[in-house]
């Protein structure tokens, strides 16, 4: 569950900020969150914490990061490694500085205007609220009232949360939000379409499941190893 988690994360961010204990170096995880993001093509900031520790040794980390392709800028690459202490707050004005020259560098922009358009990072039915997904916006604005299609399934805003509970009249580009309002509940990783009418977005909704009912209904192809199995089997008899 947490490499598909990783996995989906890399492929919605823009930028990764990845967290490296400067006591203990690059762990299998941290090996395995790194090939996620090369594989979204995505950038990486590292941040180096416990640095405030007795055990921390920045430049192993960074030796270790160089093996792996990650080259320290300091070092002649381009990867920005910024040293923090999470407990102490040491390097965290620092770390959010480097994250918005990487947003600078990559020219990422995102137009508030338009029918919104988002993706899909966590779902679930809760009682009281029904289908619910919290959403990432990526362009446009999210606004009450608004229909879309997610998926298979669509709906229409009945209420945006927030991070903090509050609820919220809009959802601007790269705001997390909770959405309510959906007629079923999305796979992680829908992209969520706002639509010009509540009726289209039914349409659309209901010819997804039927295409979806129709491909679980074709009978399963089988694989060349099944075939020769199945072969060697017909040809022993």
């Amino acid at each position: 569950a947490f490499t598909e988690m990783r996995a989906r994360g890399a492929n919605i961010t823009d930028i990764v900020v990845l967290v490296i204990a400067a006591d203990d170096g690059i762990m299998p995880t941290t090996l395995e969150a790194i090939d996620h993001c090369k594989a979204a093509d995505v950038t990486i900031v590292v941040a180096l914490n416990k640095v405030d520790l007795p055990r921390a040794d920045v430049n192993r980390v960074k030796a270790q990061l160089q093996e792996k392709g990650l080259s320290p800028e300091d070092w002649g690459g381009t990867t920005l490694c910024v040293e923090v202490s999470a407990k102490t707050g040491q390097g965290l004005d620092e770390l959010f500085d480097s994250v918005c020259l990487q947003a600078e560098v990559l020219e990422l922009k995102a137009n508030p205007s338009g029918p919104a358009r988002g993706v899909v990072i966590e779902a679930r039915s809760e009682p009281g609220r029904g289908p619910t997904a919290t959403v990432i916006i990526q362009s446009g604005t999210l606004k009450i009232g608004a229909p879309f299609i997610c998926g298979k399934y669509y709906g229409k805003v009945k209420a945006l949360v927030d991070d903090r509970g509050a609820r919220n009249t809009d959802a601007t580009p790269s705001t997390p939000v909770e959405v309510i309002g959906f007629s079923d509940v999305p796979n992680v990783g829908d992209e969520l379409v706002q639509m010009d009418s509540e009726r289209h977005a039914k349409k659309l909704s209901e010819e997804r499941i039927e295409i979806a009912r129709q491909e679980k209904l074709k009978p399963r192809e089988r694989s060349a190893l099944e075939t020769l199995f199945a072969n060697i089997e017909e040809g022993s008899k």
